[in-house]
């Protein structure tokens, strides 16, 4: 936890949040909630694996069928890399459930607080921040 972190974020209010007309509790709540994203750098073979639709893999030539198995087997796969997304993008046409499941795994999910570097906020973590 990086309080530094959490008072910047307090006074800075970069969001424009309003933190300063909240109370701990709303400020805290405020930074627990998850509505923000950021860009994945990596997934494992079983989260592609798993977001591949069996009609999307049955409809697959087999030399598309046998590359995602090369691109699974490599155990963690870079989902911005430009080979591996040019042939993830090949073989999963505009509008497949598959290329829908796979953006999904682009992002991830948090709260602000996570997002700056601290975790969990409690109410009493902002009273300290505001001292």
């Amino acid at each position: 936890m990086n309080i530094d972190a959490l008072r910047a974020e307090l006074t800075d209010d970069p969001l424009t949040r309003g933190y300063s007309g909240m109370t701990d509790q709303e400020a805290a709540d405020s930074l627990n909630a998850v509505d923000r994203d950021r860009n994945v750098q990596s997934v494992s073979g079983q989260e592609i694996f798993e977001a591949v639709d069996p009609g999307d893999f049955a409809a697959l030539p087999d030399g598309h069928k046998t590359l995602l198995y090369a691109i699974v087997g490599m155990g963690t796969i870079l989902v911005n890399g430009t080979n591996t997304k040019a042939a993830l993008l090949a073989m999963f046409g505009p509008g497949t459930p598959t290329r829908t499941n796979l953006a999904v795994l682009q992002k991830q999910a948090l709260s602000r607080g996570v997002e700056i570097g601290f975790g969990f906020v409690y109410p009493g973590h902002i009273q300290n921040a505001r001292l």
